[in-house]
């Protein structure tokens, strides 16, 4: 049976406050000085910071005393309506109508309009020995499309390992495109290496320069010896090259398996994983950045396309369409194994 708890703004103050504790989970609703709203959940193996009223976010992700959070220049989220504004996050929802970064031609915010959405209800939900924070979001524009989110961040009893999902059903009377990332900023752990169950050569390097990188003679170079196949990135050993950033593309994973694994070993055995199921998303992308401000090591971006903006898509041909009143759902598996 479901036990579900409705929450409500009011019960985030200054001073936080446990909402639910048992012997599996402890959630504590509180408030950043920023103003913004975080509900930590806890297990026996580590936590979560949820952002419940922006785009269910997940600020802060903590398990078997690893930060799995990119290092970033912000001491806690701040308002925003773009992602960039508060770029400290473990993970957030990029999409829907539009994902990534926009070319100049597109009109969309980088990482589109759901990745700071202000949600219209949240709850919790408790079943057996699992935990969801969960909620709706309503987008509606006039002359323009409509459609209710679901984001979900399920945990389990004693479990470092957690599901990220994401449900959207076209509430309008035609169809709506469709762009979707599970975008998680792993934490750059140096000599890591990377390990998947799809060809190492299906993953291929970024060959084009987006308007937000600017190249260096050092960073060229390095992408040259990747693709004559001198360098490789299977080892975090050479982060004087990952500024600006390294970025690979694997598509169509369906052609290679059903379920899709990825993980990052750290040097003394830790496995960061990420698993998923190429009927639901079909891309992946890899992103490598290390410099002063900055340090992440994305191994596993799950998309329904590339995240080169909604033109891009339109383009090549990976734009989905979302029939009317039709749901169309995602769930990525992730932490530690």
């Amino acid at each position: 049976m479901t036990t579900r708890m409705t929450l409500w703004r009011e019960l985030f103050g200054e001073h936080p406050r446990v909402l639910l504790e048992n012997g599996d989970f402890t959630v504590t609703a509180f408030r950043y000085p920023s103003g913004v709203e975080g509900l930590r959940v806890q297990n026996s193996r580590g936590h979560l910071v949820i952002l419940p009223w922006m785009g269910q976010m997940i600020w802060d992700a903590q398990f078997d005393g690893h930060d799995l959070t990119m290092r970033n220049m912000f001491s806690q989220p701040k308002p925003a309506t773009e992602v960039v504004a508060t770029y400290g996050c473990f993970a957030f929802h990029s999409g829907l109508l539009a994902n990534g970064c926009p070319s100049a031609e597109d009109t969309h915010p980088l990482h589109g309009e759901m990745s700071c959405a202000a949600m219209d209800d949240v709850w919790l939900e408790l079943d057996g020995d699992s935990l969801c924070v969960t909620g709706r979001y309503e987008y509606v524009m006039g002359f323009g499309h409509h459609y209710q989110a679901q984001p979900a961040v399920k945990m389990r009893k004693a479990s470092a390992l957690f599901d990220i999902q994401m449900a959207v059903t076209n509430l309008a009377s035609v169809a709506m495109p469709l762009q979707y990332m599970c975008h998680m900023n792993y934490a750059y752990v140096p000599e890591a290496t990377f390990s998947q169950n799809i060809p190492d050569e299906a993953l291929k390097l970024r060959e084009s320069i987006p308007a937000h990188v600017k190249p260096t003679e050092p960073w060229l170079a390095f992408n040259q010896r990747i693709l004559q196949g001198e360098a490789s990135l299977a080892t975090l050993n050479e982060p004087a090259f990952y500024d600006p950033e390294i970025v690979f593309f694997a598509d169509k994973l369906d052609t290679y398996t059903d379920h899709p694994e990825f993980s990052m070993i750290a040097p003394d055995g830790t496995t960061f994983v990420t698993r998923f199921a190429s009927s639901e998303l079909n891309y992946v992308t890899r992103w490598i950045l290390y410099n002063g401000d900055q340090q992440v090591a994305a191994f596993a971006l799950p998309a329904t396309c590339r995240p080169e903006g909604f033109l891009a898509a339109q383009q090549n041909g990976t734009l989905l369409y979302l029939p009317p009143q039709q749901t169309r759902s995602f769930t990525v598996t992730t932490g530690i194994a």
